[in-house]
């Protein structure tokens, strides 16, 4: 069964979707019309922009859903999922690339998330850290023996999670980690607390923007963050994708869900390869791809 797995943050560059801009009539028309429905012309910063351009929240989101989606509709019908699920952000991608949102649709959906963080992270200087070499269960623990928030946000992979909360919680529980046998843990440079309680007001903001979109069925089921299971049920995938922004990224869960319920193949649509890393991080000898076109 071929799975099709759609990136997060953190995927982006300088140059992003110039090829399929170029190379296809049908690429180039979505990308203009991405630049009607956000009212700037986001295809200068993805093809020409600087680093800095590209790290603001309110880009990168919409960037790297418009690199994944247009890949994915450009692929046309060698994209035959049988099962899909993205990292964070990525979500949004494989909801749009199974149907189960409109292209328009996701992308104001991705943008009024992107927009509601950016707000999150200016209430309350807040922050993220890798922690690798740990066993989930340690990083769980320490993160509940400090007074200030921080939770587990993103499981990556074994031995790698990265953490969310406060400034002063980060520091404190990197401070344990470290002591308590970790191989790194690095603060990053986020702009706020990512998948932690702290982003509260962009939950509740994101919530209205998910109650008033059109969602239909998907073709496939949809694996989705909040606990790594399969969804094709249009109220579930709602409720999960609002969870989803204070709650935490189960990656490793869900692939390993995703090889039980018979993937034998991973193919990454968007920028960069960093969940293909992960999948075999997780499985070395399971098939991944780049999706080309």
């Amino acid at each position: 069964m071929k799975a099709y797995i759609f990136p997060g943050q953190g995927a982006q560059f300088v140059g992003m979707g110039k090829d399929l801009y170029e190379n296809s009539a049908e690429a180039k028309e979505l990308f203009e019309k991405a630049n009607d429905i956000l009212g700037f012309r986001i295809t200068d910063l993805m093809f020409a922009g600087t680093d800095e351009d590209l790290k603001q929240t309110n880009v990168t989101q919409p960037a790297i859903f418009l690199h994944s989606v247009i890949l994915a509709k450009v692929l046309g019908s060698d994209f035959k999922p049988d099962m899909v699920a993205g990292h964070s952000l990525g979500e949004f991608s494989a909801l749009v690339a199974a149907g189960a949102l409109s292209f328009e649709d996701g992308l104001r959906l991705v943008f009024a998330r992107a927009n509601a963080m950016q707000k999150a992270c200016e209430l309350q200087p807040s922050t993220m850290a890798a922690v690798l070499g740990l066993d989930d269960f340690t990083v769980e623990d320490i993160c509940q023996r400090v007074s200030d928030v921080v939770v587990p946000a993103n499981y990556n992979c074994p031995g790698q999670l990265v953490i969310s909360g406060s400034i002063a919680g980060i520091d404190k529980a990197c401070e344990l980690l470290l002591a308590a046998g970790a191989k790194r843990a690095l603060k990053l440079n986020v702009g706020g607390a990512f998948h932690s309680p702290l982003m509260e007001s962009a939950r509740v903001e994101l919530e209205s923007a998910i109650l008033a979109t059109e969602f239909k069925e998907p073709v496939c089921a949809v694996y989705q963050n909040i606990d790594a299971k399969p969804y094709k049920d249009v109220q579930s995938i709602k409720d999960n994708l609002v969870a989803q922004l204070t709650g935490s990224v189960k990656w490793t869960q869900t692939v390993q869900k995703m090889l039980e319920d018979g993937a034998t193949s991973f193919t990454e649509v968007g920028p960069g390869n960093v969940l293909q890393g992960l999948v075999k991080k997780v499985n070395r000898a399971i098939e991944t791809a780049s999706a080309a076109v």
